[in-house]
């Protein structure tokens, strides 16, 4: 080959290769500004946001029990006979010693009105025999037989009285009427249950603490109520009594509670959800929309400044205590000052590039229907 074909191949191929490099690298910046431009677009959830902060809350320990009534009796006749007067309506409120119920007593009303008669005729042979004593007409012994006469009289009077009373039922206390089958004209024997009498102006419910806090429940500690029935009402009471002996099997101990009733609003045996405040100090908290649960795993998202300058989720599991008013203690996973996701957590994942919206009210989450709900368990 001759040297201008030689010289010619080369040249051909220096253009080439010029036209090569210009065009990869041409290529290249078009991509690599296309990569930028994907970055740019990547598409940021919108969320709001809550400062984790310290507040006072309330140390809870919730239980169940069901109430009873603060006294209950049954009712029952002690005499045997036919019902002549009822005033006996289930439901109803009664006061102490009103009647509930009368039996027949023709015969005893007579055998009263005879022991009466003898009293009276043995207070009149005693007054006469005194008299003449004291002219010694009549020996010291006849007075003393009159009077020993007397006193018989009287304590017969008494058993028939008793008797007579015996016919009729009285309330013992004032509280409500429960269920009856007895009618007019029925008879009934000695002890038969009539009804049932409860005094629910208080209502006393039992329940059971784990043993470690025998020694933080002491009388007087308030507790709150609530019962499936009264949805949106709480009801406030008091420790009354502590059992005194811890159950070897269960390791727990009862506590009797008494809540005030006024309006006889609770029945007796009706389950009750029970709070009792052990005590108040200061929490590292976040609102409670900020949990999200995995199972028996609980974790948040956090805005964090990410190596772009812009926020995005971090997510961080979380060792929860106490839950009260719309909060939860967090004890460890989040520090304080940290923003936690409140609105948008469903779309959050972990790295997630976030626009921040006004906070608005976030950090002051609605109460819940049930600020008790979530009270360490017993």
């Amino acid at each position: 080959m001759s040297f201008l074909k030689q010289m010619g191949v080369l040249v051909l191929i220096g253009a080439l290769a010029i036209a090569g490099y210009f065009g990869w690298e041409r290529y290249g910046q078009d991509d690599r500004t296309e990569q930028a431009t994907d970055i740019r677009a990547v598409p940021r959830i919108a969320v709001v946001t809550a400062l984790a902060e310290t507040r006072e809350i309330e140390i809870l320990l919730e239980a169940v029990g069901s109430t009873r009534a603060r006294r209950s009796v049954a009712i029952t006749p002690a005499a045997a006979g036919r019902v002549t007067e009822f005033h006996l309506v289930p439901g109803a409120p009664v006061k102490s010693g009103d009647m509930l119920l009368k039996l027949d007593d023709g015969i005893e009303r007579a055998d009263v009105a005879e022991a009466a008669a003898r009293v009276r005729d043995a207070e009149g042979k005693l007054a006469r025999a005194q008299a003449l004593r004291r002219s010694n007409t009549v020996a010291e012994a006849t007075v003393e037989q009159l009077t020993a006469e007397l006193a018989i009289a009287k304590a017969q009077l008494e058993r028939a009285e008793r008797r007579l009373r015996d016919r009729t039922v009285f309330a013992p206390f004032d509280g409500i009427v429960g269920f009856t089958d007895i009618e007019i004209g029925a008879r009934v024997e000695v002890g038969d249950h009539v009804t049932v009498l409860d005094d629910l102006s208080a209502i006393e419910v039992e329940f059971s603490l784990p043993e470690r806090w025998f020694g933080r429940i002491q009388p007087g500690k308030t507790v709150r109520a609530r019962a499936a029935a009264f949805t949106e009402r709480e009801f406030t009471g008091r420790v009354e009594t502590l059992d005194s002996r811890i159950d070897p099997i269960s390791r727990a101990f009862k506590v009797r509670a008494v809540i005030g009733n006024e309006d006889s609003a609770l029945p007796v045996g009706m389950f009750m959800h029970l709070s009792v405040m052990v005590e108040r100090r200061d929490a590292l908290t976040i609102p409670e929309e900020a949990v999200v649960f995995d199972g028996s795993r609980a974790h948040a998202f956090v805005a964090v400044e990410a190596e772009d300058g812009g926020p995005r989720a971090a997510q961080r599991h979380l060792d929860l205590g106490q839950r009260a008013f719309g909060f939860v203690e967090v004890l460890d996973g989040v520090s304080k000052g940290e923003r936690v996701i409140v609105r948008g957590v469903q779309k959050a994942r972990d790295g997630a590039a976030l626009t921040l919206e006004p906070k608005g009210t976030a950090n002051t989450p609605p109460a819940p229907s049930d600020p008790s709900s979530g009270a360490l368990g017993s």
